[in-house]
């Protein structure tokens, strides 16, 4: 996986520096996510318990003695039903296929279901190192840990095995380090402040449709998606922001407005306050809800969203 937009304002290469790519996969729900986030030590992708919730390629960039770690939260692989689903499932594979390091990321509450023992077969085609990587340890006997461990190595041979809890932090630094002094050797491609390579529009956009999900997991479908329209630098130093959140129907623009406009605004409090926790200043936020039918089914959506549309 190259960038050479990167490369251009990365770092010199200095003595024993190491830069690579790990790609997380893994079935929806697994904790990838939440992964990313500790991993990097701050939030460069949504969280939800709504599954399917990251639909590109989020990088997150960690600092790890010499070693400058790109992380790769991909879209959770699943079997596809609609034209997005085929689009993120492609989007998964192909991160894992670019990288230099693929984990498999696996719920040792759930073990290995149908949905992830597909995903392992298909790892037989990888040809990068795998490692896996148990999450939610905390919640499961240490006993079933070991025969999950086991079970998961004999049908595929893994470099290494980590057992960790990404909610708790369990285990994460340790894995961080032993997959640092697993990237080749070579120039960092980022700054060494950066965290991720999304840009700070896209991110807002994202926290947004997290807050949204959070506040809406039943009622709305999962279809809905969340673009910023502008950001403008005001004289005082804050943000202005304007974002459109877009349904597919007059009945779900009403559901996310609520009685009286109270949903829409708490889900604007939420997104707001982490979104100025990120960018360091003040932020002001205006939210609007518009009806875009069909919204999947439109080329320029996917390209928006960095996903290639599948044809047919």
């Amino acid at each position: 996986m190259s960038d050479e937009n990167a490369a251009e304002t990365g770092s010199a290469a200095g003595a024993g520096t190491r830069c690579g790519f790990v790609a997380l996969i893994g079935a929806p729900n697994a904790g990838k996510s939440t992964l990313v986030n500790a991993l990097v030590g701050t939030k460069v992708s949504i969280v939800s318990r709504k599954v399917q919730t990251t639909r590109t390629l989020v990088r997150g960039i960690a600092l790890e003695g010499g070693s400058q770690v790109i992380f790769v939260d991909t879209p959770g692989i699943f079997r596809p039903r609609r034209r997005l689903d085929r689009a993120m499932v492609t989007s998964a594979w192909g991160g894992a296929g670019d990288a230099d390091v693929v984990c498999l990321l696996i719920d040792a509450r759930k073990g290995l279901d149908e949905e992830s023992a597909a995903i392992l077969e298909k790892l037989a085609d990888i040809r990068q190192p795998k490692v896996l990587i148990l999450n939610k340890v905390d919640v499961v006997r240490k006993e079933k840990l070991l025969q999950l461990a086991a079970d998961l190595n004999a049908r595929q041979p893994f470099v290494e095995t980590f057992m960790i809890s990404a909610l708790t932090g369990d285990g994460v630094d340790d894995m961080r380090a032993r997959l640092a002094a697993m990237m080749p050797e070579g120039p960092w491609l980022y700054p060494e402040d950066q965290v991720s390579d999304a840009p700070l529009r896209m991110l807002a956009a994202e926290i947004t449709r997290e807050k949204l999900f959070e506040r809406l997991h039943d009622e709305l479908p999962y279809s809905s998606t969340v673009e910023t329209d502008q950001w403008q630098q005001m004289k005082d130093g804050s943000v202005r922001i304007e974002q459109t959140i877009y349904v597919e129907r007059e009945s779900q623009r009403k559901i996310v407005l609520g009685k009286g406009g109270q949903t829409i605004k708490t889900i604007g409090s939420l997104a707001r306050a982490e979104i100025a926790e990120i960018v360091e200043t003040k932020v002001h936020l205006f939210l609007f809800v518009k009806v875009r039918e069909n919204w999947g089914d439109d080329p320029a959506r996917y390209r928006e969203m960095g996903l290639e549309f599948p044809k047919g």
